[in-house]
């Protein structure tokens, strides 16, 4: 790893404190813009990294595919006034102009200068790309800015590291820790970027975390239907007849409140009757 070492964190990864203000290096000037361009953005495959140009080639198994998960697992988690991109120019510096895989930014421009925001996590695939490049680049992001930068590792033993501007090395992730961040509604499980069942999973939970209406419309339905099996439960416990009916108007209805009054009712009710004539 080019003499850089991987060391674990905890199991709760926050975010650093955050300063609008980029880095700069001392003796350099002014920073250019985030999209003063040193290539030719969707023309070519060609970026520059520390005044270097590199050529991003398009990727095999599994890079592609762990770009795929990446997208969809950042994406769900998206606190409210943040924004995802995939593959986005940055001009990192004055003789760097380089994208990564996917990174989440602030919507809208800074007033500052009018532009968009500077991204504040990124993350990269790392599969046979070498590990110079990519920690080239997670200097030159740090110094402009960018407050949190991880790498997806696909090759040998899979694994999840965070950059360490501190000890100028990638830390190791655990499997089951967390990274909570201001960008994301609900902690990103470090296991959702490296299996796909833990991607859904955690997909679902950060739609339930946002209040998305299908999740909770879902969630009520599910909730809905336990309680009326729960009612009907009782009713053959106490040996109380059901018509098709009146099971079907148990099973049908959705009201929770309505429910729950039938339910009550059911423990002291004599015939199934009693259970539905009130609403």
């Amino acid at each position: 790893m080019d003499g850089m070492d991987e060391r674990r964190s905890g199991y709760s990864l926050k975010a650093p404190g955050y300063s609008s203000s980029p880095r700069h290096l001392p003796g350099r000037g002014p920073l250019p813009g985030l999209d003063d361009r040193l290539v030719a953005a969707e023309v070519s495959r060609e970026e520059i990294i520390g005044g270097h140009r590199v050529i991003a080639f398009p990727a095999e198994e599994p890079h592609a595919t762990q770009h795929l998960v990446l997208d969809y697992v950042v994406q769900a988690h998206l606190a409210p006034g943040y924004v995802g991109a995939t593959d986005l120019l940055t001009r990192h510096d004055v003789d760097s102009d380089f994208a990564s895989d996917t990174c989440v930014r602030k919507a809208g421009n800074d007033p500052a200068t009018g532009a968009r925001y500077l991204e504040e996590i990124a993350f990269e695939v790392v599969s046979e790309q070498s590990e110079r490049n990519v920690t080239e680049k997670a200097v030159r992001m740090h110094r402009r800015g960018v407050r949190r930068i991880f790498t997806i590792v696909v090759k040998g033993e899979w694994r999840v590291r965070e950059w360490s501007s501190e000890g100028q090395s990638w830390r190791l992730l655990e499997a089951n820790a967390q990274i909570e961040d201001p960008c994301l509604v609900k902690p990103l499980p470090v296991s959702a970027l490296l299996d796909a069942a833990a991607a859904d999973n955690a997909v679902v939970g950060a739609l339930a975390a946002k209040g998305n209406p299908e999740i909770l419309r879902r969630e009520a339905a599910a909730e809905a239907k336990g309680k009326a099996e729960s009612i009907l439960m009782v009713l053959e416990t106490r040996g109380i007849a059901v018509s098709a009916a009146q099971r079907e108007e148990i099973l049908r209805c959705h009201d929770l409140g309505r429910l729950d009054r039938w339910l009550r009712r059911a423990t002291l009710a004599s015939s199934a009757g009693e259970v539905t004539s009130e609403s």
